[in-house]
Parts: structure tokens; C-alpha cells; sequence
């Protein structure tokens, strides 16, 4: 098992400064005036884990991918803990000739096997769905 470090400093009101285990600064704020909500972070996290690796598992199927956006939509409880409930991925694969096979291959990839923020927040209880669509370009 391998061990992260990271720290979250508190600068003012609600806003924060949080430093990665690689030493990157982000900017963390509850009133979302100077940075993102630390609930928003999270929604960020999973559409960077899952799209880093539709990219990853699309460069290595020799798919001529220019483009990848993950657009997420996501429901929280209306009582505290205001958790995620529900959270729908739209993946939009811009490229050449890319197969829609091979862009469903690579997000059920992530999905069930690679992404860690994914599995994480599903065994937590989220609802996590997926689409996509494959643009010309």
C-alpha cells in the first residue's frame, strides 16, 4: 500500500489552501468566491480520472483521438451529508475514424477496472452512468 501527504491550509472565511502529494497549490472555498467547493473538487477528480483514462486506453487502441470532454451532472442529498447520489458522465470523443466500439470499450474500462475515484465513489454508494457520443474532426 502506498502512502500520500498532502495538506490543506486555511487562509480566510471559508477559502483554503490545499497542496497535493506533488506539491500543486489549489485553491479551496465552501463560498466558491476563490476557488472550487471541496464537493466540486471531487466531481472534477472523477471526470479527470475517467477521461485520463479513455484517452490512455484510446491513444493504445490506435484510435485518432484530437479531443476528449467529460461533461458531468450530479445530484447530492438534500440532507446533510449532502453526498453525492448520482452522477451521469457524457464523454464527447472528437476524431478521426474513431470506432464507437472501441470509445464503449474504453469507458466500461474505466469504469469497472481503472478509474480509482470512480470505484471509490461507487462503493460509497454513488450512482455513476456513462454515455458518449463520437465526433467527426
Amino acid at each position: 500500500m502506498s502512502e500520500s501527504k498532502a495538506s490543506v491550509i486555511w487562509q480566510e472565511n471559508k477559502a483554503f489552501m490545499g497542496v497535493s502529494p506533488s506539491g500543486h497549490n489549489v485553491q479551496i472555498d465552501a463560498d466558491k468566491e476563490k476557488g472550487s467547493s471541496p464537493m466540486e473538487l471531487i466531481l472534477l477528480g472523477l471526470g479527470g480520472c475517467a477521461s485520463y483514462d479513455v484517452v490512455e486506453i484510446l491513444q493504445k487502441s490506435r484510435q485518432a483521438v484530437t479531443d476528449v470532454r467529460c461533461e458531468l451532472t450530479a445530484q447530492r442529498a438534500e440532507t446533510v451529508p449532502a453526498v453525492y447520489t448520482d452522477i451521469h458522465m457524457h464523454f464527447i470523443v472528437t476524431g478521426q475514424d474513431v470506432k464507437e466500439k472501441q470509445v464503449e470499450k474504453a469507458i466500461h474500462l474505466s469504469a469497472e477496472k481503472y478509474c480509482s475515484a470512480s470505484r471509490m465513489l461507487v462503493a460509497g454508494g454513488v450512482n455513476i452512468t456513462h454515455d458518449f457520443e463520437v465526433v467527426a474532426g
